[in-house]
């Protein structure tokens, strides 16, 4: 074990877990006695060995001897003169995108100050990568408490979910799943999932997770081909409000307490975070006293209050008052979360 990877950080401990998300790359990282996750030349090296970096046929000899050197040492320093080496215009944009982000991720240590880093500084990081980083904390933040409901819903905050708004419930499934399976890309129903036509119709499975049929879950939580209920009074939002209670209280070490709400009436309405985009402009032209048409307000899936346990935890001229939150599908009834809205937006007595 290099000497570098053992400061501050400590050998994950044994769980029941191990086997639960392994795509999030929670392995390959190191559990410190604080809860963060350090980051390790494995990690690291995981980056390098995405199908982007791959040496290909046409790669120069520069480029495959920096990629065999970075596997060796995902640490090692590549100057610009190192880069330009690169025939591939593409190979040369795709390693300092990398390199950015690996050098932010040395820089901090751990996965979660790299990801506030990245939110308070706005550094220019793919997406995808900012995904693969919640899905990670997520892992952590979710060890050991066994909850199929609270792991499928945390899926929210890091993969796009098709909506299916049926007499049942909202139903959220996968979007890449859904795509994977759909002929032209429209969910209609969960019962209408067809292959190509230039190939046999393939078996789907897209089960609703339910209290009897919980425990399907585990053994296919890297394949996010589980369908979860968020309606009111469904468990699947409720454990939505525990995740993002945890999510802040991993980050801010503030308690707080998240549940839905029907409608907002307060007078006092003075603080609200869309927990995506398309939320946070409705609940904008909502606090406004805006017109909404109704199209657009019925993409409103879901509202909710946060109440901070201690009040000093919150911001002095807002002690006391709820904080308002909302969830919402856009046009084409996709639903994206954007967790670094609660991290960022929350009146906290202090500066995140």
């Amino acid at each position: 074990m290099e000497q570098n990877e053992q400061a501050g950080g400590a050998e994950l401990p044994p769980s029941l877990d191990a086997e639960f998300w392994l795509t999030s790359g929670y392995h390959l990282l190191r559990r410190g006695e604080d809860g963060r996750l350090y980051v390790t030349n494995e990690y690291l090296r995981a980056f390098f060995q995405r199908p982007e970096m791959a040496i290909v046929e046409e790669s120069c000899k520069s480029e495959q001897a920096l990629h065999a050197q970075l596997l060796e040492d995902p640490r090692q320093k590549v100057t610009a003169a190192r880069l330009a080496e690169l025939q591939d215009p593409d190979a040369r944009d795709n390693y300092q995108i990398v390199l950015d982000f690996r050098d932010v991720l040395i820089a901090e240590k751990t996965l979660e100050a790299a990801y506030l880093k990245i939110l308070r500084n706005a550094v220019t990081v793919p997406p995808l990568f900012i995904d693969q980083m919640v899905h990670a904390i997520l892992r952590t933040i979710l060890e050991g408490r066994n909850d199929a409901f609270r792991a499928r819903a945390a899926e929210l905050l890091f993969r796009s979910q098709k909506v299916s708004i049926q007499d049942s419930g909202i139903m959220l499934a996968d979007e890449e799943i859904v795509e994977m399976y759909t002929r032209d890309g429209g969910f209609g129903s969960l019962g209408k999932l067809l292959a190509d036509n230039a190939t046999p119709m393939r078996s789907v499975e897209l089960d609703v997770l339910s209290a009897e049929n919980a425990e399907i879950y585990w053994p296919r939580s890297d394949s996010f081909d589980t369908v979860i209920d968020v309606s009111f009074t469904r468990p699947g939002l409720d454990a939505l409000c525990r995740v993002l209670e945890a999510w802040v209280f991993h980050f801010l070490s503030v308690e707080v307490t998240i549940y839905p709400v029907q409608q907002i009436s307060d007078p006092k309405w003075s603080w609200h975070i869309g927990l995506d985009a398309e939320a946070n402009q409705i609940l904008n032209d909502l606090y406004n006293g805006e017109e909404i048409e109704e199209s657009r307000n019925a993409r409103l899936l879901s509202l909710f209050r946060l109440e901070f346990k201690d009040a000093g935890d919150m911001r002095p001229d807002l002690e006391g008052k709820p904080v308002y939150l909302g969830m919402a599908m856009t046009a084409d009834e996709l639903l994206k979360l954007k967790p670094q809205n609660l991290l960022m937006n929350l009146p906290i007595a202090r500066a995140v």
